[in-house]
């Protein structure tokens, strides 16, 4: 799965390289605009799969935990997601301003990618993904009602809270009876969970099917 995974980012991350170069951003802006209506229904793959931040985010937190230069404390100054709200004004204010003004277009995805791997080489993931991205902040509002999701099956659940570590958006949460339990919402999609659980009882399924009825789906 790991493999399958990594490949769709990868090829994902030459598409985006692709219209950067031809000059074809607004191609990959109707991409986004349709992972939002999908998010709807299937939660947040575009964040797990499609984001080039993403896929960048992932070497360079291996990077900054080999080397040790990660801290698990998060700025204060951050705390309320206002950040995340602002940026995606100003960043859509500054693309309006330039195609309209200047006549041209300007590559503000350029600079949150750039942002996004400084970030994580200082911080955990979650700080960027939850915090400081503009673009999760609206995944995240059209993700909540999301019919499909990674979901636990309790179950099958031991409460090792492997699930918890590996995810880079706080998505998973241990209950009060040791049971992981994952909100829809802030769920990447990317599967980080899925990887790791030794009972196999996390999956990709429906968030309407009841507990007792996971276990076979």
């Amino acid at each position: 799965m790991k493999t399958a995974v990594n490949t769709v980012r990868v090829l994902f991350l030459a598409l985006f390289l692709f219209l950067l170069r031809s000059g074809k951003m607004n191609l990959w802006l109707i991409l986004f605009g349709v992972s939002l209506l999908l998010a709807l229904f299937f939660g947040r793959v575009f964040c797990g799969y499609v984001c080039p931040m993403h896929t960048l985010m992932i070497p360079t937190e291996w990077l900054a935990r080999k080397f040790n230069w990660q801290t698990k404390k998060k700025p204060d100054w951050l705390s309320s997601g206002v950040v995340a709200w602002v940026g995606l004004i100003l960043s859509v204010a500054v693309m309006i301003y330039a195609k309209r003004v200047l006549k041209r277009d300007i590559p503000i995805l350029l600079f949150w990618i750039a942002l996004a791997v400084l970030v994580t080489l200082r911080y955990r993931p979650e700080v960027f993904h939850n915090l400081l991205c503009p673009f999760g902040v609206l995944q995240r509002v059209f993700g909540r009602p999301a019919r499909f999701s990674q979901m636990v099956t309790p179950e099958g659940c031991i409460g090792c809270t492997k699930c918890v570590q590996v995810c880079p958006a706080e998505a998973v949460r241990m209950k009060v009876d040791n049971k992981a339990l994952i909100t829809p919402g802030a769920c990447l999609q990317c599967t980080s969970c899925t990887q790791v659980c030794p009972t196999k009882t996390i999956k990709y399924q429906s968030i309407h099917v009841k507990p007792a009825e996971r276990v076979n789906a």
